[in-house]
């Protein structure tokens, strides 16, 4: 008797351990490791002092003073997030990603923070298009691996996808007539279009889809933990975050 509960005693606190694992490794280092790609306003930029900032990067600051650390950012290719966070180059990723059945083979979401679609954007002056059948024999630009990625790829009768690693660029391409229009995440496209006034969005938004914020299949203590963070803050600092971010 004895024995099984000395077994059933260092099973219990080995499951702790394991539990508790990259959480106590967060806090030995000191830091939290997010990995965003910093060129999709208002959720994460580069501001004018060279800063990374945004909606997401908000709520990024909340989970790591939550955890008691300070908060590092790294700026990494939309397409290389999810490895990295994988090869544990990073604890979460916070970048406006979209919750996706293929992303969740991979890795864990937490609970969505926001609701996103899809909208088409040309140069103002054109013949707007207004849906995605409209996007036929056309030349279109997306950003790699994002949803407007994912998106176009499904339809037929495109006359070209042109990818890119950064939206901007796929923004510039449009600017300068090289492609028809550019496919993209509706806050982020209304963002840009409002400082930039050659351009306009003639969609109604296309889709629906849920960002969140993706940890580790075995970092399931780092997942209820980031799910807690966003719980409290929908009690109040949440709603301040929206009107900050996308009321402008």
């Amino acid at each position: 008797m004895k024995k099984i509960l000395v077994l059933v005693v260092l099973m219990s606190i080995f499951s702790v351990m394991i539990l508790g694992g990259i959480i106590d490794e967060i806090k030995a280092r000191g830091y939290l490791i997010v990995g965003t790609e910093a060129t999709f306003p208002p959720f994460e930029y580069y501001n004018e002092n060279n800063e990374i900032v945004g909606f997401d990067i908000d709520i990024a600051k909340k989970i790591a003073d939550a955890l008691g650390v300070k908060l590092k950012i790294v700026d990494t290719a939309f397409d290389g997030l999810i490895p990295s966070l994988l090869t544990k180059k990073l604890d979460v990723v916070i970048a406006g990603m979209t919750i996706t059945k293929e992303r969740a083979k991979v890795v864990s979401f937490s609970d969505p923070y926001f609701i996103a679609g899809q909208v088409i954007v040309i140069k103002k002056g054109n013949p707007p298009i207004k849906d995605l059948n409209g996007l036929k024999g056309k030349v279109v630009a997306v950003q790699l691996g994002t949803t407007g990625d994912l998106v176009v790829s499904d339809l037929k009768g495109l006359k070209e996808i042109r990818r890119f690693t950064k939206f901007t660029d796929a923004f510039l391409e449009l600017k300068n007539g090289r492609v028809d229009a550019v496919v993209l995440d509706s806050a982020v496209a209304k963002a840009y279009v409002l400082s930039n006034p050659d351009l306009e969005i003639t969609s109604d938004v296309l889709s629906s889809e849920q960002y969140g914020i993706a940890v580790r299949k075995e970092d399931k203590d780092l997942l209820q933990f980031v799910n807690k963070v966003l719980e409290d803050m929908r009690k109040s600092p949440y709603d301040l975050l929206i009107e900050k971010w996308f009321s402008k």
